[in-house]
């Protein structure tokens, strides 16, 4: 093609398809009741052609760039990961392309990360973030509507989580069904969301049972400071309640190290339900959290702001307890 000359149009695409640019822009679109035959010619005329879509050109006469921004945390945790697959898929079914950036555990960087995607003029955004002052950032500068998952229902009818307080009490409640008296808690991060729900929920826990109230061991989510947390937990508990799998896994692996056999010994449970946690040694047992529920309620609800319609509080996800072979009767 030579220097300056333009690029196809979605009527060349059409010509040489033999269809009309609204079929083309059917096609483009993946609306549905288009004939398989039909949208493979289209396809491949594309193909031919050579044929992008000019979105600049697009989001000028529909007023919207079809984007809808994403910050997650830097660190690439299982539940944003597999929240953000979710998403995406949701996203390029209704017709929109996430855009992602990251964002650490500061105001500061949360601010960058809007400012960037801010800049890109997109629809919508996704908010996976978990500190209170990340979350209170974003509400001081944008006028897009945002939608904040996996943040412990924080932001009430603009919030779609997991119900951390019922994950909690299943994996308590299962323990003290086996028996079990003395609990430790290997908690997350300091000041998140999600892991001070599950911190609070497993004080309220031993108060309502009269239980003794042991040290909380910090984690990080990681299985490293599992490892180190198992060190340290307390002679005579026979029952570990791990803030999230990696954390559980490193756990077990000091507990064993101290001559503590699992289940025998002392019971584990862990929280999200990574693919690894069957396979485990023993297996795993451990709250499973539906992130991909989360994703695709989340583009749901931002898709119905985007098109007025009134916003109402969504029932949180609920989670579910998978028993594996972490966790037996209390010993005798």
């Amino acid at each position: 093609m030579a220097k300056g000359s333009r690029g196809p149009s979605m009527h060349d695409v059409a010509a040489r398809a033999g269809v009309s640019h609204q079929t083309v822009s059917r096609v483009l679109n993946d609306f549905p009741g288009i004939r398989p035959e039909t949208r493979e010619k289209v396809l491949e005329a594309i193909r031919e052609l050579g044929y992008r879509r000019n979105m600049a050109a697009r989001a000028l006469a529909t007023g919207r760039s079809e984007v809808i921004g994403v910050i997650m945390p830097e660190v690439p945790h299982f539940g944003p990961t597999s929240t953000l697959y979710a998403i995406e898929h949701a996203a390029k079914r209704a017709g929109f392309k996430p855009l992602v950036t990251t964002a650490s555990w500061d105001a500061e960087s949360m601010g960058q990360a809007l400012d960037f995607l801010l800049a890109r003029s997109v629809d919508a955004l996704v908010v996976m973030a978990q500190h209170p002052a990340m979350l209170d950032a974003v509400d001081e500068t944008t006028d897009v509507p945002v939608l904040f998952a996996l943040t412990g229902n924080s932001h009430g009818e603009r919030s779609v989580a997991v119900d951390q307080v019922a994950g909690t009490r299943l994996a308590l409640d299962h323990l003290y069904e086996l028996g079990h008296r003395r609990f430790q808690h290997i908690t997350g991060i300091t000041g998140l969301t999600e892991a001070q729900l599950r911190r609070d929920t497993f004080t309220a826990f031993l108060d309502e049972h009269g239980l003794e109230h042991l040290p909380i061991l910090e984690g990080d989510w990681s299985a490293d400071a599992g490892y180190r947390a198992g060190l340290a937990v307390e002679e005579g508990v026979t029952a570990l309640f791990c803030a999230n799998d990696p954390m559980a896994v490193g756990a077990i692996h000091a507990l064993e190290e101290r001559g503590l056999e699992v289940p025998r010994d002392i019971s584990v449970v862990g929280f999200d339900d990574v693919p690894e946690a069957a396979y485990s040694h023993p297996g795993l047992t451990t709250v499973h959290q539906d992130f991909t529920e989360v994703g695709l309620r989340a583009v749901a609800l931002l898709i119905g702001a985007m098109n007025g319609e009134p916003p109402s509080a969504p029932a949180p996800v609920e989670p579910w307890l998978v028993v594996r072979a972490s966790t037996g009767p209390a010993p005798a």
